[in-house]
Protein backbone atom coordinates (compact mmCIF):
# COMPACT_ATOMS: atom_id res chain seq x y z
CA UNK A 1 0.00 0.00 0.00
CA UNK A 2 2.70 2.19 1.06
CA UNK A 3 4.65 1.26 -2.52
CA UNK A 4 1.93 2.16 -4.53
CA UNK A 5 1.28 5.46 -2.75
CA UNK A 6 4.37 6.88 -3.56
CA UNK A 7 4.22 5.89 -7.39
CA UNK A 8 0.58 7.47 -7.93
CA UNK A 9 2.51 10.87 -6.05
CA UNK A 10 4.91 10.11 -8.53
CA UNK A 11 3.01 9.90 -11.73
CA UNK A 12 0.88 12.98 -10.56
CA UNK A 13 3.76 15.31 -10.23
CA UNK A 14 5.14 14.76 -13.66
CA UNK A 15 1.87 15.02 -15.05
CA UNK A 16 1.46 18.67 -13.25
CA UNK A 17 2.92 21.81 -16.04
CA UNK A 18 6.31 23.03 -14.91
CA UNK A 19 5.86 26.15 -13.20
CA UNK A 20 8.91 28.71 -15.52
CA UNK A 21 9.77 32.10 -14.07
CA UNK A 22 7.16 34.11 -15.15
CA UNK A 23 9.03 36.73 -18.11
CA UNK A 24 7.83 40.08 -17.83
CA UNK A 25 5.56 41.53 -20.00
CA UNK A 26 6.75 43.01 -23.94
CA UNK A 27 6.41 46.60 -24.61
CA UNK A 28 3.84 45.71 -27.08
CA UNK A 29 1.79 43.90 -24.30
CA UNK A 30 1.64 46.96 -21.74
CA UNK A 31 1.45 49.45 -24.78
CA UNK A 32 -2.41 48.24 -25.10
CA UNK A 33 -3.03 48.80 -21.03
CA UNK A 34 -2.35 52.73 -21.91
CA UNK A 35 -5.40 54.82 -20.12
CA UNK A 36 -8.28 55.30 -22.32
CA UNK A 37 -11.11 58.28 -21.93
CA UNK A 38 -14.68 57.31 -23.56
CA UNK A 39 -13.83 56.79 -27.01
CA UNK A 40 -10.48 58.80 -27.36
CA UNK A 41 -7.21 56.22 -26.55
CA UNK A 42 -3.96 57.25 -25.67
CA UNK A 43 -3.41 56.67 -29.68
CA UNK A 44 0.03 55.82 -29.89
CA UNK A 45 1.19 54.03 -32.84
CA UNK A 46 1.61 50.16 -31.03
CA UNK A 47 4.94 49.72 -33.26
CA UNK A 48 6.09 52.67 -31.40
CA UNK A 49 8.96 51.96 -28.48
CA UNK A 50 7.49 52.21 -24.94
CA UNK A 51 10.40 54.07 -23.79
CA UNK A 52 8.88 56.69 -26.27
CA UNK A 53 5.74 56.25 -25.24
CA UNK A 54 6.43 56.75 -21.40
CA UNK A 55 8.64 59.75 -22.52
CA UNK A 56 5.82 61.57 -24.20
CA UNK A 57 3.40 60.84 -21.24
CA UNK A 58 5.64 61.86 -18.81
CA UNK A 59 5.14 65.32 -20.68
CA UNK A 60 2.29 65.60 -19.00
CA UNK A 61 2.27 66.76 -15.00
CA UNK A 62 2.20 63.93 -12.65
CA UNK A 63 -0.84 65.89 -10.54
CA UNK A 64 -3.17 65.62 -13.62
CA UNK A 65 -5.97 63.53 -14.53
CA UNK A 66 -5.03 63.68 -17.79
CA UNK A 67 -1.77 61.80 -16.95
CA UNK A 68 -3.35 58.81 -16.26
CA UNK A 69 -6.49 59.52 -18.78
CA UNK A 70 -5.46 61.29 -21.23
CA UNK A 71 -8.00 62.69 -24.85
CA UNK A 72 -6.49 62.25 -28.22
CA UNK A 73 -5.29 66.01 -28.05
CA UNK A 74 -3.64 65.77 -25.10
CA UNK A 75 -2.19 63.17 -26.19
CA UNK A 76 -1.11 64.35 -29.24
CA UNK A 77 0.41 67.22 -27.60
CA UNK A 78 2.55 65.22 -25.35
CA UNK A 79 4.06 63.48 -28.23
CA UNK A 80 4.59 66.27 -29.92
CA UNK A 81 6.84 68.05 -26.71
CA UNK A 82 8.23 64.80 -26.49
CA UNK A 83 9.37 64.50 -30.13
CA UNK A 84 10.90 67.84 -30.07
CA UNK A 85 12.31 67.66 -27.07
CA UNK A 86 14.29 64.54 -28.39
CA UNK A 87 14.88 65.69 -32.22
CA UNK A 88 15.23 69.65 -31.95
CA UNK A 89 18.91 70.48 -30.29
CA UNK A 90 18.27 73.91 -29.03
CA UNK A 91 15.24 73.35 -27.17
CA UNK A 92 15.68 70.03 -26.09
CA UNK A 93 17.45 71.07 -22.73
CA UNK A 94 14.47 73.99 -22.53
CA UNK A 95 12.21 71.46 -22.88
CA UNK A 96 13.68 68.86 -20.60
CA UNK A 97 11.80 69.98 -17.13
CA UNK A 98 8.43 71.55 -18.86
CA UNK A 99 4.92 69.60 -18.77
CA UNK A 100 1.81 70.34 -19.51
CA UNK A 101 -1.59 70.13 -17.26
CA UNK A 102 -4.01 69.66 -20.02
CA UNK A 103 -5.29 70.82 -23.44
CA UNK A 104 -8.31 71.39 -24.83
CA UNK A 105 -9.89 72.65 -28.82
CA UNK A 106 -11.47 75.92 -29.24
CA UNK A 107 -13.78 76.64 -32.63
CA UNK A 108 -12.55 80.81 -32.85
CA UNK A 109 -14.80 81.05 -36.00
CA UNK A 110 -14.54 81.19 -39.57
CA UNK A 111 -13.29 77.48 -39.65
CA UNK A 112 -10.60 78.07 -37.09
CA UNK A 113 -9.57 76.76 -34.54
CA UNK A 114 -6.96 77.35 -31.43
CA UNK A 115 -5.50 74.56 -29.34
CA UNK A 116 -5.33 75.68 -25.51
CA UNK A 117 -2.25 74.36 -23.62
CA UNK A 118 -2.59 74.31 -19.76
CA UNK A 119 0.62 74.69 -18.06
CA UNK A 120 1.32 74.25 -14.08
CA UNK A 121 2.24 77.59 -12.77
CA UNK A 122 5.79 77.34 -11.59
CA UNK A 123 6.78 76.75 -15.22
CA UNK A 124 5.25 79.19 -16.99
CA UNK A 125 8.33 81.21 -17.03
CA UNK A 126 10.42 78.16 -18.38
CA UNK A 127 7.40 78.30 -21.24
CA UNK A 128 8.31 81.79 -21.89
CA UNK A 129 11.65 81.26 -22.53
CA UNK A 130 10.93 79.30 -25.92
CA UNK A 131 7.37 80.55 -26.41
CA UNK A 132 7.35 82.14 -29.52
CA UNK A 133 9.71 79.08 -30.99
CA UNK A 134 7.76 76.42 -29.29
CA UNK A 135 4.46 77.97 -30.80
CA UNK A 136 5.44 78.15 -34.32
CA UNK A 137 6.93 74.59 -34.19
CA UNK A 138 3.58 73.01 -32.53
CA UNK A 139 1.64 75.19 -35.52
CA UNK A 140 3.08 73.63 -37.83
CA UNK A 141 2.15 70.18 -36.36
CA UNK A 142 -1.29 71.01 -35.44
CA UNK A 143 -2.00 72.70 -38.84
CA UNK A 144 -4.61 75.63 -39.55
CA UNK A 145 -4.55 75.90 -35.64
CA UNK A 146 -3.43 78.48 -33.50
CA UNK A 147 -1.74 77.28 -29.70
CA UNK A 148 -1.76 79.53 -26.74
CA UNK A 149 -0.16 78.14 -23.60
CA UNK A 150 -2.13 79.90 -20.12
CA UNK A 151 -1.21 79.24 -16.71
CA UNK A 152 -3.60 76.34 -15.15
CA UNK A 153 -5.04 79.11 -12.58
CA UNK A 154 -7.23 78.32 -9.74
CA UNK A 155 -10.15 80.61 -8.53
CA UNK A 156 -10.59 81.02 -4.96
CA UNK A 157 -13.94 82.11 -3.77
CA UNK A 158 -14.88 85.58 -1.69
CA UNK A 159 -14.33 84.54 2.33
CA UNK A 160 -17.90 84.87 3.77
CA UNK A 161 -18.28 87.49 6.00
CA UNK A 162 -20.25 86.01 8.92
CA UNK A 163 -18.00 86.27 12.15
CA UNK A 164 -17.97 82.01 12.26
CA UNK A 165 -16.24 82.24 8.89
CA UNK A 166 -13.78 84.59 9.71
CA UNK A 167 -12.69 82.81 12.62
CA UNK A 168 -12.43 79.28 11.00
CA UNK A 169 -10.09 80.73 7.75
CA UNK A 170 -7.12 80.33 8.44
CA UNK A 171 -5.59 82.31 5.95
CA UNK A 172 -6.52 85.14 3.66
CA UNK A 173 -7.50 84.46 -0.09
CA UNK A 174 -4.15 85.66 -2.13
CA UNK A 175 -4.90 87.98 -4.63
CA UNK A 176 -3.47 86.22 -7.44
CA UNK A 177 -6.72 83.82 -6.63
CA UNK A 178 -9.04 86.21 -6.83
CA UNK A 179 -11.67 86.32 -9.96
CA UNK A 180 -9.97 89.65 -11.13
CA UNK A 181 -6.30 88.81 -11.33
CA UNK A 182 -6.63 85.30 -12.70
CA UNK A 183 -8.97 86.95 -15.16
CA UNK A 184 -6.25 89.46 -15.99
CA UNK A 185 -3.13 86.57 -15.73
CA UNK A 186 -5.09 84.92 -18.28
CA UNK A 187 -5.54 88.01 -20.64
CA UNK A 188 -1.61 88.18 -20.23
CA UNK A 189 -0.85 84.75 -21.21
CA UNK A 190 -3.22 84.70 -24.38
CA UNK A 191 -1.36 87.47 -25.73
CA UNK A 192 2.24 86.89 -24.73
CA UNK A 193 4.78 87.89 -25.61
CA UNK A 194 2.55 91.33 -26.88
CA UNK A 195 2.67 93.73 -24.51
CA UNK A 196 -0.53 95.37 -23.34
CA UNK A 197 -0.36 98.98 -23.45
CA UNK A 198 -3.77 99.85 -22.59
CA UNK A 199 -7.37 98.59 -21.29
CA UNK A 200 -10.83 100.15 -21.42
CA UNK A 201 -13.97 98.47 -20.09
CA UNK A 202 -17.03 100.01 -22.55
CA UNK A 203 -20.48 98.95 -21.38
CA UNK A 204 -23.34 98.96 -23.96
CA UNK A 205 -26.49 100.15 -24.47
CA UNK A 206 -27.87 97.16 -23.93
CA UNK A 207 -26.01 96.61 -20.32
CA UNK A 208 -23.30 94.29 -21.62
CA UNK A 209 -19.86 95.24 -21.32
CA UNK A 210 -16.41 94.54 -23.77
CA UNK A 211 -13.46 95.20 -22.44
CA UNK A 212 -11.24 96.39 -25.22
CA UNK A 213 -7.50 95.53 -24.89
CA UNK A 214 -4.90 97.88 -27.21
CA UNK A 215 -1.91 96.18 -27.87
CA UNK A 216 1.67 97.56 -28.61
CA UNK A 217 1.99 98.54 -32.08
CA UNK A 218 4.68 97.27 -32.70
CA UNK A 219 3.21 93.48 -32.78
CA UNK A 220 0.76 94.42 -35.57
CA UNK A 221 2.15 92.77 -38.58
CA UNK A 222 2.64 89.50 -36.12
CA UNK A 223 -0.08 89.01 -34.27
CA UNK A 224 -2.95 90.96 -36.20
CA UNK A 225 -4.55 87.84 -37.96
CA UNK A 226 -4.76 86.39 -34.54
CA UNK A 227 -6.64 88.59 -32.88
CA UNK A 228 -10.20 87.02 -33.27
CA UNK A 229 -9.03 83.68 -31.87
CA UNK A 230 -7.48 85.96 -28.45
CA UNK A 231 -10.76 87.52 -28.03
CA UNK A 232 -12.86 83.91 -28.37
CA UNK A 233 -10.01 81.87 -26.35
CA UNK A 234 -10.71 84.41 -23.55
CA UNK A 235 -14.26 84.55 -23.79
CA UNK A 236 -14.93 80.96 -23.74
CA UNK A 237 -12.64 80.85 -21.26
CA UNK A 238 -13.88 83.52 -18.99
CA UNK A 239 -17.32 84.08 -20.13
CA UNK A 240 -16.88 88.18 -20.48
CA UNK A 241 -16.26 89.58 -24.21
CA UNK A 242 -13.28 91.17 -25.02
CA UNK A 243 -11.41 92.73 -28.64
CA UNK A 244 -8.25 93.25 -29.22
CA UNK A 245 -7.30 96.56 -31.14
CA UNK A 246 -3.79 98.37 -31.69
CA UNK A 247 -3.24 101.93 -31.38
CA UNK A 248 -4.90 104.03 -33.94
CA UNK A 249 -2.92 106.80 -34.23
CA UNK A 250 0.83 107.74 -32.99
CA UNK A 251 -1.87 109.07 -29.70
CA UNK A 252 -3.47 106.34 -28.43
CA UNK A 253 -6.84 106.45 -28.18
CA UNK A 254 -8.58 104.45 -25.38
Amino acid sequence: MQTASKETAAKSSLSRPSNPRRQPPTSQQLSFSLPTQGKTAAAFPQSLPLSAIMAALNKIAANSPSRQHPSELETAIAGALSDLEANTPDLKAALRPLQFVSAREIEVGHGKKAIVIFVPVPLLQGFHKIQQRLTRELEKKFSDRHVLIIASRRILPRPKRSSRSRSSQKQKRPRSRTLTAVHDAILTDIVYPVEIVGKRLRTKEDGSKLLKVILHEKERGGVDHRLDAYGEVYRRLTGRGVRFEFPQSSATEF
